[in-house]
């Protein structure tokens, strides 16, 4: 039996994570903020498919939440097998329209909390052998689109060397770069779905879990999700930064 440990588990590309890990017959241990819905998914999470289902609140933005979780993750007596570094939020203002207080809680939760519950999941995975970590980053990473961008860069450069460095060791580090997806991101930004992208661009949640699992099961180390998402990272890999600048017209200043 394994268990997968899931950050940001109650919305969205968490939550598909969570049903789809459980019906693979994982037990879980989801981490949100909200305790009244991590309690309603994991009750639903164990009549629907029978598993252990253990609730971790907790505020990732908090430096004392965050160790609680790493601690979790650190225990050898309960193993984790999979750990999705989910958790995460956008920022609607510009860069200097924002307090720094709260660029900084962003930064907390994209590039802290992946460092720390990382090092703490890998130390027994590599004593085991075994193991893997899920980083959830964006198609973003790739474009010069402010902080948010920024971040999810550094994942990406993390999870590129975690996975050379401990996957010959047992452990599969794969990163995750999803485009629009359709989940509660863009509503709780306060922005109109209708009208940030195209409809052609959105994904279904199922569908790029499904498909990201896939990856993951292949050994990969990193998922870009769907050929239109793929065909645009090639493009963002060949264009200079100035244009991609010039293009777009929609990076936080």
């Amino acid at each position: 039996m394994s268990t997968s440990l899931i950050t940001g588990a109650t919305a969205g590309i968490g939550h598909e994570f969570a049903v789809q890990l459980a019906a693979r017959g994982d037990d879980l241990v989801l981490v949100a903020r909200d305790v009244a819905r991590l309690e309603s998914v994991a009750a639903d999470l164990r009549t629907a498919y029978g598993v252990q289902v253990e609730v971790l609140p907790a505020d990732l933005a908090d430096p004392e939440k965050l160790a609680t979780v790493a601690a979790r993750l650190a225990d050898r007596e309960r193993p984790v097998d999979l750990l999705v570094n989910n958790a995460g939020f956008g920022l609607k203002k510009n860069f200097l329209d924002n307090p720094v207080e709260v660029e900084q809680a962003q930064q907390d939760v994209l590039v802290r909390a992946v460092l720390q519950l990382s090092h703490a999941a890998l130390g027994g995975m590599v004593e085991r052998g075994r193991g893997g970590i899920i980083n959830v980053s964006s198609v973003a990473s790739f474009l010069p689109r402010g902080t948010y961008s920024a971040a999810k860069a550094w994942v990406n450069s993390f999870g590129s060397w975690a996975n050379l460095e401990y996957g010959p060791r047992g452990v599969n580090v794969m990163t995750l770069c999803p485009g629009f997806v359709k989940t509660e991101f863009h509503e709780r930004l306060g922005v109109d779905r209708d009208k940030s992208a195209p409809k052609v661009l959105w994904l279904e949640p199922d569908r790029l879990v499904r498909e990201a699992l896939e990856d993951f099961d292949r050994g990969r180390s990193m998922s870009i999700p769907s050929k239109r998402y793929k065909a645009l990272v090639a493009v963002t890999r060949a264009v200079p930064r100035s244009v991609l600048v010039r293009m777009q017209g929609l990076g936080r200043k």
